[in-house]
């Protein structure tokens, strides 16, 4: 398994799915589809014992996944809760203004000229994705502006 600063998280098995073994993911990626091509880790599992199996509905962010080992249900029900990561050198390069989000952890937020935390990561509750300050504040993230050069994301 590779070193926590080196790994971004990309979902979580929620439940079991159907008596074969398969499991539901919640999927935290732009596309749930990205899936199919994610090297998928996790601490439960092996590496490369993830297989996506399909999407659960064309408006869902949850897919079915294999996992190998795990033959039925109640398998299945163990890895419930399981997060699942990605390492970080395997996300495709990214475009000029465009970021991970994980790529903007520690820095500072800013509104009206004065700090008001550190981002300690996001949320997101289906209304837009939400910075989760180290103080507890949670904060809107949409119409902030990122600056890579002074490690700052400033609100309004």
């Amino acid at each position: 398994m590779m070193k926590d600063d080196k790994k971004i998280l990309v979902g979580k098995i929620v439940a079991p799915q159907g008596i074969r073994g398969e499991v539901r993911v919640q999927t935290y990626t732009a596309s749930p589809m990205d899936f199919k091509a994610l090297p998928v880790q996790s601490p439960r599992f092996n590496d490369g014992d993830f297989k996506f199996v399909r999407r659960l509905n064309p408006t869902s962010s949850v897919v079915v996944a294999k996992i190998r080992g795990v033959d039925d249900r109640t398998a299945a029900e163990t890895l419930r809760g399981a997060d699942l990561f990605i390492a970080r050198d395997a996300l495709p390069a990214v475009d000029e203004n465009e970021y991970y989000q994980a790529d903007l952890i520690g820095f500072r937020v800013m509104r009206g000229g004065t700090e008001i935390g550190v981002l300690d990561g996001f949320q997101n509750f289906g209304a837009g994705d939400i910075m989760e300050l180290d103080s507890g504040d949670m904060i809107l993230f949409a119409g902030a502006v990122v600056d890579f050069g002074t490690k700052t994301i400033t609100v309004k």
